[in-house]
C-alpha cells in the first residue's frame, strides 16, 4: 500500500468513526441512554428500565465482537483492552473514582458530550476540567503518582487476561471460539433479561439497547478491521490507523477528551493528527445537537449556585483521574471493554457502579442533613 492509498484509507476510517459517533449521539439524546441515570433510577426509584437497555447494549456488543473474532475479521488479542497484566487495583480504584465523580458531574463522559449538544453549559465546564485531569493522569503530575503506585500492583499472566483465554486453556478450545461461546451465553442472558422487563418492549428502550450495542460493534469493525494495515509503508509493521493507542479501539470518552483538547490547543503542530477517539468526541456532540435542534429540545442551561459548580468541578476531576486509571469510562470499559470480556474491564465496571451507588447514597445523606 502506497502513501496515497494509506491517506485515503485513513480518511475512510475517520469519517466512518465520525458517522457512527453521530449516530451514538442521536440515539443517546433521543432515548436518554445513560449509565449514571440507570443506576440513579434503581437507587432512587427502584426502576430497572434504563439498566435493562444498558444490559442489552452490553449483550449485543459482546456477541457482535466475538462473532467478528470467530469470523477472523478482528483479533481480540490486538485491542486496547488486551494485556497479560491484570491491573486489578487500578481498575478498582480508578473505577470507583470515576463512578463517584460522574454522579457529582451529572453524567459520565458520553453523557457530558450529549448534554453539550443539548445546550448544557455546565457540561462544557466538565468537559474541559475532565480533559485536563485526564491528560495530567496520562502524562502529567498525577501520571507520576499513578505509575509509582497503582500501576505497580498487577497479576501477570502468560497470555491475555480475559475470560475467553482462561476458558480456552481449561477446555482446549481456541480463544476466539471460547470467546464466542461465553459471549453467546452471557450476551443472550443479558438480552433476554432486558426483554423480560415489565413495559420494556417500547421503541426507545429497544433502540437504546440494540442501537448502542450495534454502534459499539461497528466501531470495533472500523478500528479493528477497516483500519488494520498488515504492513505500514513507513514502518513496515502492522498498524491500526488513526488510533491513539496503536491498537484496535472502540468508543471511549475520557482519554479521547484529553486528546481532543490537546489537538485543539496544538492544532498547528503537524504531529497532532485526528484520531478515531477525537472525531468520536466531535461526533457525539454533533449527533446530540442535531437531534436536539430538530426536535426543538435545545436549551441553554447553566450552574444553579456555587455548590452546584463545586460538585461538577470535583466530579470532573474525579472522572478524569479515575477514567485514565481504570482505562475507560462507562462506555470505554462498560461497553467497549466489557465486550472483549477483559478481566480488567469487569473489575472496572463493577467498581464504577459501586462508586455511583456510593455517590447517590452520599447525595441522599447530604439532602437529609439539610432538612
Amino acid at each position: 500500500m502506497d502513501t496515497s492509498a494509506l491517506n485515503t484509507l485513513t480518511l475512510q476510517v475517520l469519517w466512518s468513526a465520525f458517522g457512527l459517533s453521530v449516530l451514538f449521539g442521536v440515539i443517546a439524546q433521543r432515548t436518554h441512554f445513560c449509565t449514571m441515570g440507570a443506576v440513579s433510577d434503581i437507587v432512587n426509584m427502584g426502576d430497572w428500565t434504563r439498566m435493562r437497555s444498558w444490559g442489552m447494549a452490553v449483550g449485543v456488543a459482546m456477541i457482535g465482537f466475538y462473532a467478528m473474532a470467530a469470523a477472523g475479521l478482528i483479533d481480540p488479542n490486538k485491542t486496547l483492552y488486551a494485556a497479560s497484566r491484570f491491573i486489578w487495583l487500578s481498575a478498582l480504584f480508578g473505577g470507583f473514582l470515576f463512578g463517584f465523580g460522574m454522579v457529582l458531574a451529572s453524567g459520565c463522559g458520553s453523557k457530558t458530550l450529549v448534554r453539550i449538544g443539548g445546550g448544557n453549559l455546565k457540561s462544557v465546564v466538565v468537559f474541559v476540567v475532565m480533559g485536563i485531569a485526564a491528560f495530567a493522569t496520562l502524562k502529567g503530575i498525577t501520571a507520576v503518582v499513578r505509575v509509582a503506585t497503582l500501576d505497580r500492583v498487577a497479576i501477570d499472566f502468560a497470555g491475555n487476561a480475559a475470560l475467553p483465554n482462561w476458558l480456552a486453556n481449561a477446555v482446549g478450545l481456541s480463544p476466539s471460539m471460547s470467546g464466542l461461546l461465553l459471549a453467546l451465553v452471557m450476551g443472550l442472558a443479558l438480552i433476554v433479561w432486558a426483554l423480560m422487563g415489565r413495559d420494556f418492549l417500547r421503541f426507545d428502550n429497544l433502540l437504546a439497547g440494540f442501537g448502542i450495542g450495534a454502534v459499539i460493534v461497528a466501531m470495533w469493525w472500523v478500528s479493528g478491521h477497516l483500519a488494520f494495515v498488515e504492513e505500514h509503508p513507513e514502518t513496515l509493521q502492522e498498524a491500526f490507523l488513526a488510533t491513539n493507542s496503536g491498537r484496535a479501539e472502540a468508543l471511549s470518552f475520557v482519554s479521547p477528551v484529553a486528546y481532543t483538547l490537546d489537538w485543539l490547543m496544538f492544532f498547528s503542530d503537524k504531529s497532532k493528527v485526528l484520531t478515531i477517539g477525537i472525531v468520536s468526541v466531535f461526533g457525539v456532540v454533533a449527533g446530540s445537537a442535531i437531534y436536539s435542534l430538530l426536535t426543538r429540545n435545545f436549551r441553554w442551561e447553566g450552574f444553579r449556585d456555587a455548590e452546584d459548580t463545586a460538585n461538577h468541578l470535583i466530579g470532573a476531576v474525579l472522572m478524569g483521574i479515575g477514567g485514565v486509571c481504570a482505562m475507560g469510562c462507562t462506555v470505554g470499559q462498560g461497553l467497549s471493554g466489557i465486550s472483549t470480556l477483559s478481566a480488567t474491564s469487569i473489575v472496572a465496571l463493577a467498581s464504577i457502579l459501586a462508586g455511583a451507588v456510593a455517590a447517590l447514597k452520599y447525595q441522599v445523606w447530604r439532602m437529609e442533613r439539610s432538612l
